[in-house]
């Protein structure tokens, strides 16, 4: 039995006939760009999130890099972010001329290092861009806390956390901005690139609407140097039948996880860690193991497939290197070899996950 990462075709079949009357409405309304479906959909996110302002932006990278600009970071001004993450989030930070400045991570939950965050702060620290990795909330209380005592921002990379809550709120809705991603395979998946930016604050929801469209407030009338970032209303509304199942979905992930947990555990296999402060919804579900090319060589074998997240920390990349050279994180270095993740998606079957831990089992 093959078995990918993730299976999107079975749930575009689940949900095909809403999401093809969706598209099709906004194919016979031909309103494609920041039309009624773009619109629904921002305040749908909006109410679900827990926040004031939601704007639909290109990807999850232009969601990062226009809240940075928007908050006026650039030249000059250093932003403490985790090593151990995908390139769009340090990518960000240097697109608006800032410093990206990389902290170590907790070896349990993957997410950014408290302590290592506030020994990192300068004079020239204006913001705190934690990454909620894996779908696991980074200790959103503690920072905001910090954020506070400092006046620093503290901007959510929420790509792989969307659906995720700490304590009484949202991720995204904890800190001044919050960022997400919309590409196929997230918990939330349009059917191409798309990105939101969650916000309370409403200058800089603003100046986000104006930035993603040429910097234009009134048509043919340009205040600043903007860019391009509409999400396109095809992609709107796709999502708007998606974020309908988002919280079934989310709790479908997190049943197989625990599943995989409980199975693996009796291997030895080190299973994720949930720190019980937030709620994990598993985008992606990440052992720990000496014994990785083994696994991977098996599960390949077997039609099963695996994937290393992270295999460089970003600050061990040749584009920081200049910047990163005598930096030592040794807790994402150990990690990145040790790092293992499996198929994880909501329609993933209890026979499935067997036949996983089952190939797993034989090649220990």
């Amino acid at each position: 039995m093959q078995i990918p990462m993730v299976d999107l075709g079975i749930q575009y079949r689940a949900l095909q006939k809403d999401i093809d009357c969706a598209i099709s409405e906004v194919l016979e309304t031909t309103q494609f760009i920041l039309g009624p479906q773009g619109r629904a959909f921002e305040q749908e996110m909006a109410e679900y999130l827990g926040v004031k302002h939601a704007i639909g932006v290109a990807s999850g990278t232009d969601a990062l890099h226009l809240a940075l600009r928007a908050a006026g970071l650039g030249q000059g001004d250093e932003i403490i972010t985790t090593t151990f993450t995908f390139i769009a989030t340090a990518e960000a930070i240097a697109y608006v001329g800032a410093t990206p400045v990389f902290v170590d991570i907790d070896p349990q939950t993957f997410n950014i290092d408290l302590l290592q965050v506030e020994q990192a702060i300068t004079s020239k620290t204006k913001a705190i861009l934690p990454v909620h990795l894996f779908g696991q909330p980074a200790d959103l209380a503690s920072l905001k806390v910090l954020c506070d005592a400092r006046k620093l921002l503290l901007i959510e990379d929420c790509a792989q956390s969307c659906g995720a809550r700490y304590a009484d709120r949202m991720t995204g809705a904890w800190g001044d901005l919050g960022c997400y991603s919309f590409f196929p395979s997230k918990n939330l998946g349009c059917f191409g690139d798309g990105g939101l930016i969650a916000t309370d604050n409403d200058t800089l929801a603003e100046e986000i609407r104006v930035l993603r469209n040429h910097g234009s407030r009134e048509r043919y009338h340009h205040e600043i140097i903007g860019v391009n970032s509409r999400l396109d209303d095809l992609q709107a509304a796709v999502l708007r039948v998606k974020l309908q199942y988002l919280d079934r979905f989310n709790q479908q992930r997190r049943d197989n996880a625990h599943l995989y947990s409980r199975l693996l555990s009796e291997l030895g296999i080190d299973v994720p860690f949930e720190d019980g402060k937030g709620i994990h919804v598993y985008h992606q579900y990440t052992i720990l193991t000496d014994k990785r090319e083994a696994i991977q060589a098996a599960l390949a074998g077997a039609g099963v497939a695996s994937a290393i997240y992270y295999p460089i920390p970003l600050h061990r990349q040749k584009v920081f290197l200049d910047v990163c050279r005598e930096v030592s994180l040794p807790v994402s270095e150990q990690s990145a070899e040790r790092v293992l993740s499996l198929p994880i998606y909501p329609e993933l079957t209890r026979p499935q996950i067997e036949q996983v831990v089952e190939v797993i089992a034989g090649s220990l």
